[in-house]
């Protein structure tokens, strides 16, 4: 199926009154107002109800789709050509996507790359995810960008039979990520360990041999290629579910205590996470969190976080390492920051974005922990910050030189 011209796209956008399909329509994407975007179904038939954002990375739509910390959102991709590379199994954060759908602009593109297993379609249909196209992605851009994040319900039927009046209720009623503790629905349910390192070219995922430091990592809806990251600079990794007591992580003996990124809003994880993750700061054990790791982090070192008008979707936003004054280019995904005016006086302020001047990163002054809100794994998006891995290994190997 080749793409779609922009101009051959049968979608149009409706105010709450407007019901009625154009030609060729099989889906559609109803937000909680009301308004109304027609379009071509793909992936799963059926339905998905979330929080609608946009994703502006170029590439690794594989990875986005699959990271577990877009639970509860439908994806819009702001990059017009989706499905260029296929869809193959290496190229995944997490064995089954938590997003309740996706919308694209043009028809997914055929394939044409030496790693592909399986068109992005079928990927999508086996996954049971639901997907739009058709629509006029940066008018929807514009909108969330001025209004902020809705509620939507999408739609795929092939016969084109959508009851638009029960999508509507059915946006407006869902409550919103805020509030929500998603963790608890993608969090791994028994403890596991990996030993997988990077990819490299030619040869694949690597496996680690002969680990030097132990790491148990917290997993709120951890992404794969950050326990790969870990792996490669020799951390045996032991993934915990993210109700783990701090006793249980304890008795595992770890040399460091990671803390993952994952979905929903850091204040509802936070009630069972927080005092978890307090008891762990206090023994002094290298901490590194990232995402929702660096909030729930920051939550139990006494701040506020707070629902973001927007979020962070995207692979190409500029960080300032306050430390070393650089700049890197990182990937983000998230719809909640940290208030860094309610960080208490052990606690500064270590990365701020360059987009907005939200909080990025932080560095508690007197013991060996530290968080970022980004990712620093790319995967997808720049490797800017890899060294962000390098640091934590460093402090392991600092903390059990002076033990």
């Amino acid at each position: 199926m080749a793409a779609a011209r922009p101009d051959a796209a049968p979608s149009a956008r409706t105010g709450p009154s407007g019901t009625a399909p154009p030609p060729g329509a099989t889906a559609a994407l109803v937000l909680g107002d009301g308004t109304v975007y027609w379009g071509r179904g793909l992936g799963a038939t059926g339905n998905g109800v979330g929080e609608v954002c946009f994703n502006t990375a170029m590439t690794g739509y594989q990875e986005i789709m699959t990271d577990p910390s877009y639970a509860g959102q439908i994806i819009t991709f702001t990059f017009p050509h989706v499905g260029n590379i296929g869809a193959n199994p290496e190229d995944i954060e997490s064995q089954i996507p938590a997003a309740r759908g996706v919308i694209l602009r043009a028809d997914i593109t055929e394939p044409s790359n030496w790693r592909v297993a399986q068109h992005l379609d079928a990927w999508l249909k086996a996954r049971n995810l639901v997907g739009i196209s058709g629509i006029d992605t940066r008018a929807l851009t514009r909108r969330i960008r001025d209004l902020g994040a809705p509620t939507g319900c999408l739609a795929h039927d092939p016969a084109g039979a959508l009851d638009i009046a029960a999508m509507r209720a059915e946006a407006a009623a869902w409550p919103g990520l805020e509030g929500m503790d998603l963790a608890a629905d993608v969090s791994c349910r028994q403890t596991y360990t990996w030993q997988e390192t990077v990819w490299i070219s030619g040869q694949g995922y690597g496996k680690l041999k002969n680990p030097t430091y132990h790491v148990v990592a917290v997993d709120y809806g951890a992404k794969r290629n950050i326990l790969r990251c870990l792996a490669s600079l020799g951390c045996q990794v032991t993934v915990v579910p993210a109700d783990t007591g701090a006793e249980e992580i304890l008795r595992r003996r770890p040399d460091g205590i990671f803390l993952s990124n994952g979905p929903g809003d850091p204040a509802a994880t936070g009630a069972y996470a927080v005092p978890i993750v307090q008891g762990l700061v206090a023994t002094g054990i290298p901490m590194f969190g990232i995402c929702l790791g660096h909030q729930i982090l920051a939550r139990a070192l006494g701040a506020r976080t707070t629902k973001m008008h927007l979020g962070h979707h995207g692979a190409n936003h500029p960080v300032k390492d306050l430390a070393t004054g650089k700049v890197e280019i990182t990937s983000q995904n998230h719809g909640f920051a940290v208030d860094p005016a309610s960080l208490p006086d052990s606690v500064e302020v270590s990365h701020v974005s360059l987009f907005d001047g939200s909080n990025e990163g932080l560095r508690v002054k007197d013991r060996p922990v530290f968080s970022v809100q980004y990712h620093p794994e790319a995967s997808p998006g720049p490797r800017d910050s890899h060294y962000l891995f390098e640091r934590f290994v460093d402090m392991i190997r600092t903390h059990k030189q002076a033990g």
